[in-house]
């Protein structure tokens, strides 16, 4: 399905008239982010993005799982499945299943890092855990509640940003941008294009410019080293215990990621979901 080219622009008719509708998808999207979610007793690390298209995520996904082995962890992927008919939880062996059956991006991801496919996320994640996973990346599910994040990365590409900046369906966004930007760790910006300027503004301490031209996700993996070994040393956080006490929520003292550095990644992951 292609996307609405008046998503891309900064103002049209439809969007506008549209407008009402987005307002109610954002309000029910916006509160089911909102819900707790189930805690899977190793390191969750999120990768995913704000709205639906392409940014960028399959390459960082990969580059993490590099890095967490280079750290002596045993990473799994935990991905949706999109465009398979599975919908498991299952461990993706690519010899024997096909991408009809668990979608062309595990497929691929299989070759190079265990992936386990699962429409119910914590399901999947206690499959991996099960095989002895000690850390989860999730391909995206940034939206998804359901399983708890300790470390959460959104991608924005440099050059599109995220168009008009609505809500489905007069745009782009999967929900409320304040929502999302509330629940991130970390941006990844991909590309040196400018369009993302406006995501980034309150998040520049946290984001990590890609370079479009340069080797697959290398940048992404260095900069979430540290951040990743203080989580680890934490034991069991709270993804948004800041955010939490600010509410006064309560919630553990959690250390936020540092400030990332510039790195390279390909631009080849096709679909946000």
């Amino acid at each position: 399905m292609r996307e609405p080219a008046f998503w891309y622009r900064p103002s049209s008719a439809l969007s506008r008239l549209l407008a009402p509708l987005a307002a109610l998808y954002g309000f029910v999207a916006g509160r089911r982010m909102r819900r707790p979610g189930t805690r899977a007793r190793v390191p969750v690390i999120c990768v995913g993005n704000y709205h639906v298209g392409g940014a960028g995520k399959t390459p960082s996904v990969l580059a993490l799982a590099s890095l967490l082995r280079g750290l002596g962890e045993r990473p799994a992927v935990l991905s949706r499945g999109y465009g398979g008919t599975l919908s498991g939880p299952l461990e993706v062996d690519a010899h024997r299943y096909r991408a009809s059956e668990v979608g062309d991006e595990p497929l691929m991801m299989a070759r190079h890092v265990p992936v386990v496919v699962a429409r119910d996320r914590v399901a999947g994640a206690a499959l991996a855990r099960s095989d002895r996973a000690s850390v989860i990346v999730m391909d995206d599910g940034f939206q998804n509640p359901a399983l708890a994040k300790d470390i959460a990365l959104a991608v924005v590409d440099g050059h599109r940003g995220l168009g008009n900046g609505r809500v489905l369906p007069a745009g782009p966004l999967r929900a409320p941008l304040s929502v999302q930007l509330a629940r991130t760790d970390a941006l990844v910006v991909v590309g040196d294009g400018t369009a993302a300027d406006p995501v980034i503004a309150g998040r520049r301490r946290f984001c990590l410019s890609v370079g479009a031209g340069s080797a697959g996700g290398r940048g992404v993996a260095r900069s979430a080293r540290a951040g990743f070994r203080r989580h680890r040393r934490s034991g069991a956080v709270c993804p948004h215990a800041e955010g939490e006490r600010r509410r006064g929520g309560g919630g553990a003292d959690v250390p936020r990621p540092p400030s990332l550095h510039p790195g390279g990644a390909d631009r080849t992951d096709r679909g946000g979901r």
